[in-house]
């Protein structure tokens, strides 16, 4: 029987049960070495650590602060900022930050992605913002005309938060139309779509759903936190998540990445982006490994 002659529910019921099915139980082994070493890699295994770019990663991110950076990792970089209370001056400096150190993006809020556009104009820097954030709880025409007006505005980028209360009540049908209208506002403007899952609040269950509606309904990557949360990114969550999309649709691990050992297990796990707060501390101890 094809996939046509299931509904949506089935497709995901069947998905969940034969991933969850596959999926190994964790252990406290480092996912990066393969030994116990009780996250101490940086120290016990620091050959490891080296490899983190070497392994894949295309992206880390950092907040404002960050120092000359050396060019083949900046690239890697999405330089953050989503504090509430971030100011005009500040936004300024995380560009002027980005274009001095050719990071990859800038990631603000939407009412800032005009001005942080002016900025970087002539520069390689692109603009990253999120759309319905931290809650995920606005509706599907809304986000989708949130990521209208901020690709109008200067964005190449969105990361939607995913309607989590929906998946949740098993409204896989309201989940799918919410990241297929923001998908279909961004593929239409030439834009990428990272849908984030908040894996704190979510079940295993609840994980392979999201995983596999985000990825039917088209996104480019699909991504464990917003940061806002109370927890991020795990290795478990990563290698599941993979497991769920395969190999042609983005992992990005975001949240608790403090240190190269932390960005090597999510890499190993199946990441292909990295959001860390922590991303030029993780950019410097893997350099310093290497001298």
């Amino acid at each position: 029987m094809s996939a046509s002659n299931f509904t949506l529910d089935q497709l995901v019921d069947i998905i969940t049960r034969e991933v969850l099915a596959a999926y190994p139980a964790s252990d406290d082994r480092c996912s990066g070495c393969g030994a116990a070493c009780a996250g101490n890699c940086v120290t016990q295994c620091p050959d490891r650590c080296r490899e983190v770019v070497g392994a894949g990663a295309s992206r880390l991110s950092a907040r404002p602060g960050a120092g000359k950076v050396a060019a083949d990792l900046a690239r890697m970089i999405d330089h953050t900022l989503l504090k509430p209370d971030a100011t005009a001056e500040q936004i300024r400096q995380l560009c002027a930050e980005a274009r001095e150190n050719a990071f990859a993006t800038v990631c603000v809020n939407p009412a800032w992605v005009r001005l942080c556009a002016e900025l970087l104009r002539g520069s390689p820097v692109k603009v990253c913002t999120v759309i319905g954030c931290p809650l995920g709880a606005t509706l599907p025409e809304v986000k989708a005309y949130e990521a209208e007006r901020a690709i109008a505005h200067g964005a190449s980028e969105i990361d939607m938060v995913q309607n989590i209360g929906a998946l949740k009540s098993r409204d896989y049908q309201l989940v799918a139309e919410d990241i297929a209208a923001v998908v279909q506002a961004a593929h239409a403007r030439h834009a990428s779509v990272k849908v984030i899952l908040e894996t704190a609040l979510l079940s295993d269950e609840e994980k392979v759903e999201s995983s596999a509606i985000a990825q039917s309904a088209g996104a480019d990557y699909v991504k464990t936190s917003t940061g806002f949360a109370s927890g991020g990114a795990t290795a478990a969550d990563v290698a599941l998540m993979r497991r769920v999309v395969g190999p042609n649709v983005g992992v990005k691990a975001s949240g608790g990445i403090r240190s190269a050992q932390d960005a090597q297990q999510m890499i190993a796990a199946g990441a292909t982006r990295l959001g860390a707060s922590a991303g030029v501390k993780i950019v410097h101890e893997v350099a310093g490994g290497q001298k």
